[in-house]
C-alpha cells in the first residue's frame, strides 16, 4: 500500500528549487472551520518527524485569512499574508474556508485569491483506495487515480453580474475564461505526471500496482456545447500531447464529457490514471471522487506554481463539526506529506503516509466520517506514534 500512496501522491511538479535545504519555513492558514483543528494537527505530525527522517529544522509561521477574518476586519487575504508566503515561506498548508453561498459585498475567497497572487495554476488531487474505509458503495474498489485541476480561471474568475431587461426582470451573466495559456500549462503537468507516475510504478512488482496497465490521460471538457471555451481548452491539450513524441509513444488518451466523467467515474473508477480538467469541471470531479474512497477527510491536494506549493485538504470548513475535535485530519496530514515531497523530503513524506495508512488499516482511530467514534486528536496522536 505505501508503493501505491507513493505513487498516488509523489508526482505533481518540481523545480530547481526543490532540493532539500537545511530549514523549512512553512506558513500556516487555518482560515475557517475545521481547519483550525486539522492544520495544527497536521503541524503536530510534521514536528514528530524524527531527525533521521527530517534532517531540516521545521519552522512554522502563523498566518490569517478567511472569511470569519473578513467578518471581522473586512479583508479575508490580508496583504500581510502574502508578502510573508512571498518572502520568506518555503510553502504553506491552508486549511478550510466558509464561503457564503450568497454575495457578500467586498468578500472574496482566500484561497481563489492565494491561488491567482502566487500562480498556483494546478491543483493537483490523489484518488487512491486504502485500506480500512470503504467506498460509498461500502465495497472495496481498486482506485489510484491523479486529478489535476486548472487551478486560476474557468468560472472562477469571478466575473459576474446582476442586471435588469427591459420589463424590469433580473438576470444575471457570468463570464468563464479559458486561455491557451493556461490550459497548455495543465496540460504539459498532467502528461509528464502520467510519465512520471509510471516510473514509479514500476519500481515496485505489478502485483504490487492498482493500475497496471500504459499510463493514460483523460481530458475532461464539454465542447460539443461550450465550442469556443471548451473546444479551446481541448485543442490545446491535444496539442500539447500531439506536439511531444514521448507523450505521442508512451502515454495513451482519451476524452470525456463531464457528464459521462460522472457516471463512469462512479461506474468504473478503476478506469482512470490521470485526468485532467478546467476549473470547475476539477472541482466537482475531484470532490465527487473523495466519495469513492470513503471521505473528503482522506482526501489530499496541493495547489502548485512553478515555484510555490500550497498543501490543502480537499474537504471544507465543515461549520456543522467545527470544534467538537471530530474533524478527520487525515486529509491535511497527507497535504503536510505532499508538501515536503515537492520541497524535496521524499522520505519523510514517505513516512507520513505509511504512518497515516497503517492508522487507517488498524481501524481503531476512525473519526465519524468513516464510521467510527475517534477524536481529531486520537487519530493524530496515533498518526505521530507510528512515525
Amino acid at each position: 500500500m505505501q508503493a501505491a500512496l507513493r505513487t498516488a501522491t509523489g508526482t505533481f511538479k518540481r523545480n530547481a528549487s526543490t532540493k532539500a535545504q537545511s530549514s523549512l519555513t512553512i506558513g500556516l492558514i487555518p482560515a475557517d472551520g475545521i481547519g483550525k483543528e486539522v492544520i495544527p494537527a497536521a503541524r503536530q505530525v510534521l514536528e514528530a518527524l524524527p531527525s533521521d527522517l527530517m534532517p531540516a529544522k521545521i519552522q512554522f509561521e502563523d498566518l490569517d485569512a478567511g472569511f470569519e477574518l473578513f467578518q471581522k476586519t473586512g479583508t479575508a487575504l490580508p496583504e500581510e499574508t502574502i508578502q510573508a508566503l512571498k518572502g520568506h515561506c518555503d510553502g504553506a498548508l491552508f486549511g478550510a474556508v466558509s464561503s457564503p453561498s450568497h454575495k457578500v459585498a467586498g468578500y472574496s475567497s482566500p484561497i481563489v485569491g492565494l491561488r491567482k497572487k502566487l500562480d498556483l495554476y494546478a491543483n493537483v488531487r490523489p484518488v487512491l483506495s486504502a485500506a480500512g474505509a470503504k467506498t460509498a458503495s461500502g465495497k472495496t474498489r481498486p482506485i489510484d487515480m491523479l486529478i489535476i485541476r486548472e487551478n486560476t480561471e474557468c468560472l472562477y474568475i469571478k466575473d459576474e453580474e446582476l442586471l435588469t431587461d427591459k420589463d424590469g426582470h433580473k438576470y444575471a451573466v457570468a463570464k468563464r475564461k479559458i486561455t491557451e495559456f493556461a490550459s497548455k500549462r495543465a496540460g504539459q503537468m498532467a502528461f509528464t505526471m502520467a510519465l512520471q507516475r509510471d516510473a514509479m510504478r514500476r519500481e515496485v512488482t505489478l502485483g504490487e500496482r492498482i493500475w497496471k496497465h500504459k499510463p493514460k490521460v483523460t481530458i475532461v471538457h464539454k465542447s460539443n456545447v461550450l465550442s469556443i471555451t471548451d473546444g479551446l481548452w481541448r485543442e490545446t491539450v491535444r496539442e500539447v500531447y500531439e506536439s511531444n513524441s514521448e507523450f505521442v509513444k508512451s502515454v495513451d488518451i482519451e476524452e470525456q464529457l463531464v457528464d459521462s466523467m460522472v457516471y463512469r467515474m462512479f461506474r468504473e473508477p478503476e478506469a482512470f490514471d490521470v485526468i485532467v480538467a478546467p476549473n470547475m469541471y476539477g472541482d466537482i470531479i475531484s470532490d465527487g471522487a473523495a466519495a469513492l474512497v470513503g471521505s473528503l477527510g482522506l482526501v489530499p491536494s496541493a495547489n502548485v506554481g512553478e515555484n510555490f506549493a500550497v498543501g490543502e485538504p480537499v474537504h471544507g470548513s465543515a461549520p456543522d463539526i467545527a470544534g467538537k475535535n471530530i474533524a478527520n485530519p487525515i486529509a491535511a496530514i497527507r497535504s503536510a506529506a505532499m508538501l515536503l515531497e515537492n520541497k524535496g523530503y521524499n522520505a519523510a513524506a514517505s513516512a507520513v503516509y505509511r504512518a497515516a495508512d497503517k492508522v487507517l488499516a488498524s481501524g481503531k482511530y476512525l473519526t465519524p466520517d468513516l464510521g467510527g467514534n475517534a477524536k481529531t486528536t486520537e487519530v493524530t496522536e496515533a498518526v505521530c506514534r507510528e512515525l
